[in-house]
């Protein structure tokens, strides 16, 4: 079966192996055993159970939270050639239960669903009637009150399971869980004597870095206009924070959307599918987006302020690289931050157990800030991980070339102007008064006549606060909670001002971006971005920037030579190949490239040839035929042609109908062949559903067929 897995995982997605771990997930659910998955974000999740979907016997339900994931799996699965529909709130029930009916008739084997869809009853019975083979839940850590997204809803799961007629297999899968919440996914989900693979938390492309005391709009913006032409997700904690830095960005001629729920359903769809569809290259949003986005491309994901927990951080800074490209994960540290999410645990409502607990979770986000350790190192602990190297080499802490600036004395001034202002005011007073400012408010509190007033004029105020944040960072000062948070001093303050403490402010050196000759790959993201448009699907559906990458480096010049390149499947080699390829030939010749790869014409139409279903020699009815007429079982010809039985009776009916020697009567059940004639009488022939409902069970629709084919009718 595992051999079987590989060949369709060369045909429909592109690769010639398995990523870590995938093998022996997809053997353990091949083996009919319960199966829970812990796989880092891009690791290839969803793969597990894809594979198996077109493997088993009968249809894998996927319960998937959100719709636009749904979907965005969906549009995927179908743009490979991979029959997959999706059950969700934005279909009437009449569209709901023709969908489940097309399941029924073999039309679609992976059906995704919502979690709060299982609860309504009617959806349920409906359901029951499928052959599930499989039950697959993705994001499972939502069943858990203690996961980052708890989702009361994933709780309904083990009751409509038991639901079924039959148990099918249940798999599992999250990118992050600790072991509290390994232990309630395998507990509330109910999985018999699951096999669980943890196949490591470790994403080796991401560079890690936290950035402390720096004006975070000045840092946004700077980073944004040196990486401009990549595409990015930026996260604030508040709506005003997120409206903000969009407003900012676009004033600097950024072309950034904005997500959050404040914002109408239809801005807040519109906003999503532009980032989606490579209209826009930056999201500023908060946590509402995001989960189930398989957007590839992401390049970078800065997290404005501070997250709620290291989940929720890895969660969405995951979202940055997920075709193994090197990609950035930033996270900007303020201390007021920590004031911000404490207030909003707060206000969350929480049992006194659950609140004690988030304030944990914040704590260890906060010691992440301020660990002198590798960054990759602190997360993958933090998940269990065991023989962790000390360091990774791909974070900002292991790669550290910051040179060291004194600021003793800028330190001094600031840690002597609070104690003169005896702890009273917030770093706006503080850097007015150092600054020597004369507005009304400064001198009405008769702050000009302090011996710090004014004693750091040659700076701007905006540089004396940066400096504040700096100190504030480093535990040197600390910040009052409230609307308006005061400076007060920290020992470590007092130890520079009594004890001679030296302060140093790491200055990082500037880094360089490499930039070679991408002219090759943008024109074949314009190509790409032009089919996206026309076929209404986003760019990295069609093919990620990773194969656009490879393909730009190696100049594929033929069909067998493009077949090489990671993530071109065989139908989409047949959907999209001559495009590419004739963009990939004439860049080629026109600027002279004489090295691309271009395979032996004849070994390209040999392995295309099962591509094309025989199109240019045979009609693929007719191939089914050649197979039928040799004796071999229908479901074996289905496994064979990889093609689902329903499609091969729909082939069978058609060679009879256009005159060829089949015996209809071997797959008409005698006893109720009278019955169906009848049927077919009473309510027509045209459409199959009646006349189905008017018969017992047992009696399928290729039965039916096969009596309209018998007596002339064309079904």
């Amino acid at each position: 079966m595992i051999k079987r897995a590989k060949e369709l995982l060369q045909k429909y997605f592109g690769y010639d192996d398995f990523r870590k771990g995938q093998e022996d997930i997809i053997g353990s659910i091949l083996a009919k055993r319960d199966t829970f998955a812990i796989m880092p974000t891009g690791a290839g999740k969803s793969l597990c159970y894809q594979v198996p979907a077109l493997l088993l016997e009968g249809v894998t339900l996927v319960i998937s939270p959100l719709i636009s994931l749904m979907k965005d799996q969906v549009d995927t699965l179908e743009n490979m050639g991979i029959p997959a529909t999706f059950v969700n709130s934005s279909l009437s029930y009449a569209e709901t239960a023709k969908r489940v009916d097309e399941v029924k008739q073999g039309k679609y084997k992976l059906l995704y669903v919502a979690p709060e869809r299982l609860e309504a009853a009617g959806f349920t019975s409906l359901i029951s009637s499928l052959q599930l083979a499989l039950v697959a839940v993705d994001e499972a850590h939502c069943v858990s009150q203690w996961g980052h997204d708890f989702r009361p809803s994933y709780r309904h799961i083990p009751a409509f399971i038991q639901q079924l007629p039959q148990r099918p297999v249940i798999s599992a899968f999250t990118a992050t869980a600790t072991e509290e919440v390994k232990n309630d996914v395998v507990y509330l989900l109910t999985l018999k004597r699951p096999n669980i693979y943890v196949t490591g938390f470790n994403r080796e492309n991401l560079f890690f870095s936290v950035v402390r005391g720096e004006n975070k709009r000045d840092f946004v913006l700077n980073y944004v206009r040196d990486n401009s032409d990549r595409v990015g997700i930026i996260y604030a904690a508040t709506r005003k924070e997120v409206e903000g830095i969009c407003k900012e960005l676009k004033r600097a001629g950024v072309n950034a959307a904005k997500y959050h729920a404040g914002l109408s359903a239809q801005e807040r769809k519109q906003n999503q599918d532009d980032f989606i569809f490579d209209n826009n290259n930056i999201i500023v949003a908060t946590n509402a987006f995001g989960m189930g986005i398989d957007k590839s491309n992401v390049r970078f994901v800065i997290h404005y302020n501070l997250p709620k927990n290291i989940e929720a951080y890895y969660q969405e800074a995951g979202r940055a690289g997920r075709d193994g490209e090197a990609s950035e994960c930033i996270l900007l540290f303020a201390s007021q931050d920590i004031l911000l999410q404490k207030f909003m645990i707060e206000q969350s409502l929480l049992n006194p157990a659950r609140k004690n607990k988030e304030y944990q979770r914040l704590q260890e986000v906060v010691d992440y800030c301020h660990t002198p350790n590798c960054l990759r190192k602190f997360i993958l602990e933090y998940f269990g991980e065991e023989n962790v190297p000390e360091h990774c080499a791909n974070c900002s802490t292991c790669t550290d070339d910051s040179r060291l600036v004194d600021i003793t004395v800028e330190a001094q001034k600031i840690f002597s102007c609070i104690i003169r202002l005896k702890e009273r005011f917030g770093s706006t007073v503080v850097a007015q008064v150092l600054k020597g400012a004369k507005n009304k408010k400064i001198l009405a509190l008769g702050c000009d006549r302090l011996s710090t007033y004014g004693i750091m004029n040659e700076y701007t105020e905006k540089e004396i606060k940066d400096i504040i944040n700096i100190l504030a960072a480093d535990g040197y000062l600390s910040l009052t909670a409230g609307q308006y948070p005061v400076l007060r001093i920290e020992e470590k303050a007092a130890a520079v001002l009594k004890n001679g403490a030296r302060v140093y402010q790491k200055v990082p050196k500037k880094k360089e971006r490499l930039t070679g000759d991408n002219s090759l790959f943008e024109l074949l993201k314009k190509l790409r971005k032009d089919i996206s448009a026309k076929e209404k699907l986003p760019p990295y559906v069609i093919f990620p920037d990773s194969a656009l990458q490879e393909m730009s480096k190696l100049y594929p010049l033929d069909a067998r030579a493009l077949l090489k390149i990671k993530g071109v499947g065989e139908y989409k080699l047949q959907k999209y190949g001559e495009l590419f390829l004739d963009c990939i030939r004439n860049y080629a010749a026109e600027n002279g490239i004489s090295n691309g790869i271009s395979l032996d014409a004849a070994e390209a139409e040999a392995k295309t040839e099962k591509v094309s279903n025989k199109v240019d020699k045979t009609p693929s009815h007719l191939v089914t035929l050649e197979l039928y007429q040799t004796g071999l079982p229908l479901k074996e010809i289905a496994r064979q042609r990889e093609i689902t039985l329903t499609t091969v009776q729909n082939h069978i009916i058609q060679c009879a109908l256009e005159g060829a020697a089949i015996d209809l009567d071997a797959f008409i059940p005698r006893q109720y062949e009278e019955q169906i004639l009848q049927a077919v009488q009473k309510v027509g022939g045209e459409k199959l559903k009646p006349v189905k409902e008017q018969l017992p069970e047992e009696v399928d629709y290729f039965a039916i067929k096969a009596v309209l084919c018998k007596y002339g009718v064309r079904p």
